[in-house]
């Protein structure tokens, strides 16, 4: 923990990773045992991810959470007055505003638990993840198991 951030009372905790390692199944995982604690939760996701769901984060393994799609991390402000603990994923698509917003709910004594893409498909980082892992009290980075390939009748197959 940063000297500047030795007052605050809640922290920030994010999972980053490339695709598929399961930075999301992760994120529900931590959200899910908070509620079964009893404990406040919120999440949120960028109102642009309707892959799976709109209104639901959801793993590549179908495990789901129920959600809140936001436009900005203003947003998230607005949402999370009561809450113990605010969930976000996909944050590499969300502006840098979203640093000042983590640490604003860190600082109100939130547990603020973020997901996202570290590096984008060039290898260069991606959105406000290099910055929100800079100001994390915990950084857990996911590792994607390597595809397997195998031949069969001299064709690759997945």
């Amino acid at each position: 923990m940063f000297l500047e951030n030795a007052s605050r009372k809640g922290w920030i905790e994010v999972v980053c990773g490339s695709m598929f390692s399961g930075k999301t199944e992760e994120l529900i995982r931590r959200l899910k045992r908070a509620k079964f604690a009893h404990q406040r939760v919120e999440i949120f996701k960028p109102r642009i991810d309707v892959r799976y769901s709109e209104e639901e984060v959801v793993s590549h393994d179908a495990n789901a959470i129920r959600s809140t799609p936001v436009e900005s991390p203003q947003n998230i402000l607005l949402m999370t007055a009561d809450v113990d603990v605010v969930g976000i994923d996909e944050a590499q698509f969300f502006d840098d505003n979203l640093v000042g917003v983590c640490n604003e709910l860190a600082n109100r004594g939130t547990r603020v638990i973020v997901a996202g893409l570290d590096l984008d498909f060039k290898g260069v980082p991606f959105g406000p993840m290099p910055a929100l892992c800079a100001v994390a009290d915990e950084v857990t980075n996911t590792q994607a198991y390597p595809l397997t390939l195998r031949l069969e009748g001299g064709r690759r197959q997945c």
